[in-house]
Parts: C-alpha cells; structure tokens; sequence
C-alpha cells in the first residue's frame, strides 16, 4: 500500500484541498513552489505509461480537477504548470499516478 493510498483511506493525514468520488487533491509535504498539490486517482494506476485505452475518462477527470484546484486556491488566471512524471529518470518517487499542481510564482523553462 502506497502513502496516497493511505491518505485515501485516512490512515495517514494530509491537508486535502478538493475530492470527489474518483480523486482527491491535497498538498505535497515537501511543496516546491507556493502552491503544490497532488491530484491522484482513488483507483490505483501506477503510472501514466501504464494507463489503459479505459482509463480515459479518469485521466480527464484528474486534468478537470487541476483545474478546480488551480481555480480554488487563485492561480487559475495568473498560470500554473502541470507535472506528471514517470519513471525513475522522470523524477516518480510513489507509484500511483498523480498530477502535481504548481503555482503561486514564475516557473522557469526548461524545468530542472
């Protein structure tokens, strides 16, 4: 059992931000920007790469809940950045997927 499926189940606490029956969004512990949460699906997909033709409708639902996110803690307009990694070399340290929502100041380009 991964820690996000323990902050699901309410073993271990998070400051949750917004959740509905298919995901929930709460703030990274170790935040890199003003505003950083993780928007997870509740059914574990381990990571983008890994997702089916099926799981289609869920990974709109998690983009459309960045959204929601971004609009509840006031970056929607300003702009904020969107990082799903995959993989050791792409930075995933839990396997389950999970969107990070990142905002509150400038992010440079090309990111680290």
């Amino acid at each position: 059992m991964t820690i996000f499926e323990k902050i699901i189940s309410r073993e271990i606490p998070a400051r949750i931000v917004e959740e509905t029956e298919d995901w929930i969004a709460f703030h990274d512990v170790n935040p890199q920007a003003p505003v950083h949460v993780l928007v997870i699906p509740k059914r574990v997909i381990t990571r983008v790469g890994e997702a089916a033709a099926g799981d289609g409708p869920l990974l709109g639902k998690l983009l459309l809940g960045a959204q929601e996110v971004a609009k509840k803690l006031g970056i929607l307009e300003s702009g904020f950045r969107l990082v799903i990694n995959h993989g050791k070399d792409g930075g995933e340290t839990v396997p389950h997927l999970h969107v990070h929502v990142l905002g509150g100041r400038h992010l440079g380009w090309p990111p680290g």
